[in-house]
């Protein structure tokens, strides 16, 4: 039988310069983007004040998800992640698809994010066109992927950064404005002064919570950058230790103080609820200044979602699922063809930006859901794959184990299931099980295909 080093042998040759702290970035950089900075609209028209249940809900998942991930990672690096993790302990059809299905939801993203891009931009040039914003960013991300990861990894850490930076202010800037500065419409009896805490129900807190999974997408590039990290082992623990609770704490700070600020049928979907709350606060120039940084999060985001939707492609060319010419890489060690076949989701987004401008970040929002979700889930059917073949082989300690095995696994299974099968209920995200399941079904088709014919 073959082994996980025939998998790690395959996928090598890609440059190990990032650091733990880089990779820390990486993931806080693609998570911390639009899924916060305007997807936290969406959620809280859909939960009201009780978004803050949603996004502790989602973060619950996603820290049983990087328990599992961790454990895998730690074990085996490499690009590939739990696409190999897959194939290997599972079967090849199931890296097929998850590799696949992920590759096509991050390419969607990444549209999402320049889609960001240009309703920002609009902010302070509403006569140019949104699509215009849309190639010139893209152009300049594509180009900083291709050059080196040492370059991808030092650019993604100072965007992280400067987001971070202002996450920090703006929670220090909203503590004062809500214990200091004794406004009346401004407090903790916005949680309850406009319906309750629960205005649309157990229903729209549960819907919330799709939006908060969506806004911790990316977490896992932890797992893909391990096949470039300097110490992988040290790297990826610490990393994976750190990075959630940076996350959750980021995310319902600043939501619980916005949602004391600005009432929550106010957060609208033209403008970052972020901007928002600086133009009610009134400090002068601020709006503008977080404009900037939420500008600055949906370019750090594209960029981390481009390096992992890369290096996907690249794991799925040297695993022969994809042309080989997609598994070469550049004089300075970056699978640039894979990168270029990975700015599709730029096109998309451009279409819909001059087809239907005000439509296009929600369905681009509602398509990119389903493989990532579907990722998600694979991830903690893959640990009780992965764990039962390693206790079966009878191989040493893990030197990172998840807590609770099997219970906290088959929570995250079980609850991740639910959120994938509520988009099929809701309206807004209608789309996304409609469009997944054909797109699982067309990968099914073409892989017997491929299969056969190789056989």
């Amino acid at each position: 039988m073959a082994t996980f080093d025939d998998i790690q042998q395959r996928e090598s040759g890609l440059q190990q310069h990032l650091s733990g702290a880089q990779i820390v970035m990486i993931a806080i950089g693609g998570a911390i983007g639009t899924g916060l900075f305007m997807g936290s609209a969406f959620a809280i028209g859909f939960a009201g004040p009780s978004v803050l249940l949603s996004y502790a809900i989602g973060a619950l998942i996603a820290l049983l998800l990087m328990g599992c991930l961790a454990e895998m990672t730690v074990a085996h690096p490499t690009s590939g992640s739990f696409g190999a993790y897959a194939e290997h302990y599972i079967a090849p059809w199931a890296g097929f698809l998850v590799r696949y299905a992920y590759w096509a939801a991050v390419v969607l993203a990444v549209g999402m994010e320049v889609t960001a891009v240009g309703l920002y931009m609009g902010y302070w040039f509403p006569e140019v066109p949104r699509w215009i914003w849309v190639g010139i960013f893209s152009a300049a991300l594509v180009a900083v992927n291709a050059s080196s990861v040492k370059a991808f990894g030092q650019v993604e850490y100072g965007f992280s950064m400067v987001k971070i930076v202002a996450i920090v202010a703006f929670i220090l800037i909203g503590a004062y404005v809500v214990f200091g500065s004794q406004r009346p419409e401004i407090g903790f009896h916005n949680y309850t002064a406009h319906g309750g805490f629960f205005p649309h129900g157990l229903w729209g807190t549960w819907v919330g919570v799709v939006i908060a999974i969506f806004s911790y997408l990316s977490l896992e590039a932890i797992a893909v950058a391990a096949g470039e990290a300097r110490d992988p082992q040290k790297a990826i623990t610490s990393a994976f230790r750190t990075t959630v609770l940076r996350l959750v704490l980021f995310y319902l700070l600043t939501l619980a103080l916005m949602l004391a600020i600005v009432p929550w049928q106010s957060a609208g979907t033209d403008k970052s609820p972020f901007v928002q709350v600086m133009e009610i606060i009134g400090i002068p120039g601020a709006a503008h200044v977080l404009n900037f940084v939420v500008l600055v999060a949906a370019l750090s985001a594209m960029n981390s979602q481009l390096y992992v939707t890369s290096r996907m492609m690249f794991s799925l060319s040297r695993g022969g699922y994809a042309p080989r010419a997609l598994g070469q890489l550049n004089r300075r060690g970056v699978p640039a063809r894979a990168i270029a076949v990975s700015c599709a989701g730029i096109a998309v987004a451009m279409v819909l930006n001059v087809w239907q401008p005000e439509k296009s970040l929600v369905w681009m929002m509602a398509i990119s859901m389903f493989g990532a979700m579907f990722t998600w889930f694979m991830v903690f059917v893959t640990h009780l794959f992965f764990r039962a073949r390693w206790k079966a082989e009878g191989k040493g300690p893990l030197v990172f184990r998840m807590w609770g095995f099997p219970w906290f696994t088959l929570l995250g299974a079980a609850l991740m299931l639910g959120v994938l099968v509520t988009t099929y209920f809701t309206e807004e995200f209608h789309l996304t099980l409609l469009t997944g399941l054909p797109f699982l079904g067309f990968l099914l088709v073409v892989y017997a295909v491929w299969y056969r014919r190789r056989a």
